[in-house]
């Protein structure tokens, strides 16, 4: 049986489909450790021959993903700590946009930041109508330059613009109307019976010719390899700032 308090990530095998699942105790935020371990993990489903499709989701009934991990965040104290911490984001979308898989995303809850960025990294989202979206990284003071290439490929420059500069919650109803979700559901139940009946039927269809589609819906992003470890530098050096440290201690002292 999982532990519950502890962090993982896990592949599960069934019927060709590679379920990949991701868990924080807080709100299933990411520390840097745990996004290398879903991008491998992604890696790993992606290069098995016994997975034909991905569905990738997180834990519990409330938040799909919080984020970067602010106890990790308030932490960082040089600039390649700070490098090495965001490259993890780029390293997840990554995984998820070289895969010759297509990968569906599961989202039960709220997403925030980076959760966004899977999300949108994801080839085909599902979500419930509990998950509100909000890019909060410019309140921070590190904007949102890692996750924006994932977000803004999937619902538009005008939709990423308002989410990064009006960085309000964007209701899940707001989101599939931009494209970031597919559709959404009332509940937990439909939510997994839309997952699960898409991922059979991509799971009994030709890998050559989904490997080929994939290829082709990813056109343009070749880039990627180089671009977001760029903006990861960008994020890494921002996140040294007083006013983001200010930022987030007076955040974690309002939690307590």
């Amino acid at each position: 049986m999982q532990d519950l308090n502890q962090p993982y990530v896990k592949l599960e095998i069934q019927n060709k489909i590679g379920y990949v699942t991701f868990f924080h105790p807080n709100s299933n935020s990411l520390p840097g450790s745990l996004l290398r371990e879903l991008a491998t993990t992604i890696e790993s489903a992606s290069n098995s021959s016994e997975v034909n499709v991905i569905v990738l989701k997180s834990a519990g009934e409330k938040a799909f993903c919080a984020g970067a991990s602010f106890d990790e965040l308030v932490n960082i104290t040089d600039l390649e700590t700070g490098d090495y911490f965001f490259s993890g984001f780029a390293l997840v979308i990554n995984a998820i946009r070289n895969s010759s898989k297509f990968v569906i995303g599961r989202v039960q809850g709220k997403a925030v930041g980076g959760g966004v960025g899977l999300a949108a990294a994801c080839d085909y989202t599902f979500a419930s109508t509990r998950s509100d979206a909000k890019l909060s990284e410019l309140a921070l003071g590190i904007g949102p330059f890692v996750v924006g290439p994932a977000v803004e490929r999937k619902i538009g420059t005008s939709a990423f613009a308002e989410m990064s500069i009006d960085y309000d919650w964007r209701s899940a109803e707001w989101s599939k109307s931009k494209g970031l979700y597919v559709d959404i559901f009332e509940t937990t139940d439909a939510l997994d019976l839309a997952v699960n009946t898409l991922a059979t039927k991509l799971a009994n269809n030709s890998p050559e010719a989904m490997a080929d589609l994939k290829r082709v819906l990813w056109e343009g992003t070749e880039n990627w390899d180089t671009l977001l470890f760029e903006r990861a530098k960008i994020s890494g050096r921002l996140v040294l700032s007083e006013f983001t440290k200010n930022y987030i201690n007076e955040f974690k002292s309002k939690s307590k």
